[in-house]
């Protein structure tokens, strides 16, 4: 099969975007956002029209709080991120965006243009030092029951690639369907302000679910293939490998598109605030294909054949 034959190449390419996303998140880092540093997000949205950024900027510098972070929402919303704030604070806060007019209870109105607030959540550094640790223990558990469960499912799968092996390279899969994703978000948070949050999280969980099960898709049709080897032509591993690829190529391809599609629309016409969300994911599923294609199975391959030469 094409693939088979040109492996190098497709290695080579996931290799090169590999490397390209972990220089990106030497380089630029990630900007962390309030759920994990602790801190205050405000969403106000005004009636009839939105202040100029630069004139609310003015307002807030004035204020003391340190950096305040405004991102425009919607037509006429802003988000607010700012250090964690206290009741008299938030109500000051809520004063300097309605460049003066008075504030009761979370709204500042006046003849012109009244200014609602739509939520506010403020979160210490307590609760997110623990969302941190929290988080950083559910991706390890998660990666942990996925190289559990391929050792178990392939345990009976020993020649000519034992089925650890098999573990290993979905392993290398996964990481490769995660830092490519990651790599871009840090290009989006370093040149559009996305930050580091729970749906962040939320994106690399769901990766690693979507991108190992279709791996597994594959590498169970190399195994019943190897099972059935003796009711077919005897064929070497790269032909199996081949054939396998060629009975789960559009199947795999179809199911991720339908998923990409959804996603994709969720991006263009969902809320703000999934935005990203959505973007990770699609990110996630198209190069969980590609890797589940052109990277884990191109890899057996590649294992075998270098058994097959360190035995001769």
């Amino acid at each position: 099969m094409f693939i088979i034959k040109h492996k190098k190449i497709f290695i080579s390419i996931s290799m090169v975007l590999v490397v390209l996303s972990i220089l990106a998140l030497l380089i630029f880092k990630l900007d962390v956002g309030i759920d994990f540093k602790g801190g205050a997000l405000t969403e106000v949205v005004y009636k009839t029209f939105r202040p100029t950024q630069a004139d609310l900027t003015q307002s807030l510098e004035m204020l003391n709080f340190g950096t305040i972070i405004l991102q425009p929402t919607g037509d006429l919303g802003y988000i607010v991120k700012s250090r964690d704030l206290s009741d008299p604070e938030h109500t000051i806060l809520l004063q300097a965006l309605s460049l003066g007019q008075s504030t009761t209870t979370g709204e500042a109105e006046n003849n012109s243009n009244p200014l609602s607030e739509l939520s506010f959540n403020s979160i210490g550094p307590s609760v997110g030092q623990e969302l941190t640790r929290k988080a950083i223990l559910a991706i390890i558990l998660i990666s942990l029951a996925i190289i559990c469960f391929i050792a178990f499912a392939f345990r009976k799968v020993s020649k000519p690639v034992s089925s650890w092996k098999y573990g290993l390279i979905a392993i290398i899969s996964l990481l490769h369907d995660v830092i490519i994703p990651v790599g871009l978000f840090v290009i989006l948070s370093h040149f559009y302000g996305a930050e580091l949050d729970t749906l962040f999280v939320v994106a690399i969980l769901t990766i690693l679910g979507l991108s190992v099960s279709d791996t597994i898709v594959i590498f169970d049709r190399i195994r019943e293939n190897l099972r059935n080897q003796n009711t077919i032509a005897k064929i070497n591993f790269g032909e199996m490998v081949g054939k396998s690829l060629e009975q789960s190529f559009i199947r795999s391809i179809c199911t991720s598109s339908t998923v990409i599609l959804v996603l994709l629309a969720l991006f263009f016409f969902g809320p703000v605030s999934t935005k990203y969300l959505a973007l990770m994911l699609t990110a996630g599923m198209f190069f969980g294909t590609y890797s589940s294609i052109f990277l884990a199975s191109p890899l057996l391959v590649l294992v075998e054949e270098w058994q097959t030469k360190n035995k001769k």
